[in-house]
């Protein structure tokens, strides 16, 4: 009996983090039995910061290691007898980027937990769960793989969102989230199913092989797979649970949902299509086309009446989708280079937003009302010339990141004649600007409440906050030739365009 070679060498991104959470885990266990660690002693707060920084620490392993496969430029299966998972340029750029927003969420929520009491230490476990599932999502190369990264994914994250029990509101976010989720998971599935009823299996190559594009059985199939990641991305019209999640969720998680979620379903979806699909069909580019249409519309029409934040920002979040959905109607490597680009810059943006949202909040309190903005230039100028930027960026005024995004994904989308979607894209943008700089309206030109209270930056919210502004303002103004020191040169539209070469094998 001859055993298969493996390369154990594709799970080192998902390895790291797999080994973190279960450090995390025993970790909690072992400390809460000790009372002091050399001589000091040990309180729940200090379990907390620690079970953090070794969370920080795995994903700091699995970013190196994804950045080490991408260098390296090789394409590598882990099982050759049965390649289910694929770890090459693409998928290795994709979980460096994952990982990354999960390190950023892990420093922003230390302080935040701290002050709400729920510092414990399965919070960082079922992030870096959840983590690993994105992971095994973007370097799927089959449905089973995809499905089971899917679950392992939505599962942390579901108890992720009603992690603050003792508040009504987090448990009812929870309880949405896992009733739609699952509901988008079981759409899923059955897609899933009849794309394997009309190919005889379940590998990405298989299906490209044997799809029919007459049989009707294969066109309900990749329509259901399309449905279940419309949910997944907020796509209207899947989208009902996006505000009311985002808005119950604590702050943090809230944070880490909105980048993660949307980056590894987005590069999961696009993996699916360019290697089970080819060239997209006259059909799928209509559905894509209706689809990316009302998510803009609906997303920013809808933001413009919010006046709780997090839900302006979910709202926000739907319409980026819509966004990121212009990059898939054209079906080009310069759409799709164009979509990586946007999700790794959409990655400061949103999270810096909600980063200043969780710096704000104080003794268990929210700032979430977009009243209690007002006059924050007065109290916090710090905080509220970085929520101008994050606005501003979010909304793609020029001289920052947001506007090097759209200006990549509309040129994109004008290259392959979609002229009609892009000039929609360009108006809603322009709409999107008054509920954007509503904020920093108020922030600079209302006066503060007189009961308004914030609790100082922590040193985890301030390097977070720090980080994510210095990416915008520098891949504002030079996006594809920045230099940084021990970091080298970034060139972020050449990684991307490469990685989506070597995936579409152009």
């Amino acid at each position: 009996m001859s055993f298969p070679d493996l390369n154990f060498s594709v799970l080192a991104p998902i390895g790291f983090v797999a080994v973190g959470a279960m450090v995390v885990l025993m970790g909690e266990v072992f400390l809460s039995r000790a009372r002091t660690f050399l001589g000091r002693e040990i309180t729940e707060a200090w379990i907390g910061s620690m079970l953090a920084l070794t969370s920080i620490v795995f994903l700091a392993l699995a970013i190196y290691a994804a950045w080490a496969a991408f260098a390296a430029g090789s394409s590598a299966v882990f099982n050759p007898d049965n390649p289910m998972l694929r770890l090459d340029s693409f998928s290795a750029l994709v979980s460096g980027v994952i990982a990354l927003a999960s390190l950023l969420s892990c420093a922003l929520a230390i302080a935040y937990l701290a002050d709400l009491r729920i510092n414990h230490g399965e919070f960082y476990a079922l992030v870096l769960l959840a983590t690993a599932g994105m992971l095994l999502m973007v370097a799927a190369v089959d449905l089973l793989v995809v499905f089971l990264g899917l679950e392992l994914m939505s599962i942390p994250i579901y108890v992720l969102a009603g992690f603050d029990r003792r508040k009504l509101r987090s448990n009812e976010s929870a309880l949405k989230y896992f009733v739609i989720g699952s509901f988008a998971s079981a759409v899923l599935l059955y897609g899933m199913a009849l794309l394997y009823g009309t190919a005889g299996a379940t590998s990405f190559e298989a299906i490209r092989a044997g799809f029919d594009a007459e049989s009707p059985m294969a066109l309900i199939g990749l329509g259901l797979v399309v449905v279940g990641f419309a949910f997944k991305i907020s796509s209207v019209p899947f989208h009902q649970w996006t505000p009311d999640v985002y808005e119950g969720a604590p702050s943090v998680v809230t944070a880490f949902m909105s980048v993660t979620v949307k980056i590894a379903a987005f590069a999961t979806l696009m993996r699916l299509l360019a290697l089970a699909f080819g060239g997209l069909g006259a059909t799928l580019v209509d559905v894509l086309w209706v689809l990316a249409a009302l998510t803009i519309f609906v997303g920013n029409v809808m933001a413009i009446i919010q006046e709780n934040v997090k839900r302006l920002l979910a709202y926000s979040s739907v319409a980026h989708a819509g966004y990121l959905l212009i990059g898939f109607v054209t079906g080009t490597i310069e759409g799709y280079t164009a979509v990586l680009f946007y999700l790794f810059i959409y990655l400061f943006m949103n999270l810096g937003a909600f980063g200043v949202v969780v710096a704000l909040a104080h003794r268990g309190q929210e700032c979430e009302r977009v009243e209690s903005f007002a006059g924050l230039a007065r109290s916090r100028p710090g905080l509220a010339a970085l929520m101008t930027l994050f606005m501003i960026s979010l909304a793609g005024i020029p001289g920052t990141a947001g506007f090097i995004a759209k200006f990549v994904v509309f040129s994109a989308a004008v290259k392959a004649g979609v002229i009609w979607l892009t000039i929609l894209g360009v108006l809603m943008s322009v709409v999107s600007i008054y509920y954007y700089l509503r904020i920093p309206v108020l922030m600079y030109m209302k006066e503060p409440a007189e009961d308004a209270e914030f609790a100082e930056v922590s040193s985890g919210e301030a390097l977070v906050l720090g980080l994510c502004a210095a990416a915008v303002l520098c891949f504002g103004i030079l996006p594809n030739d920045l230099t940084l020191p021990l970091l080298g040169k970034l060139r972020l539209l050449d990684w991307a365009q490469e990685s989506v070469k070597l995936l579409l094998g152009a």
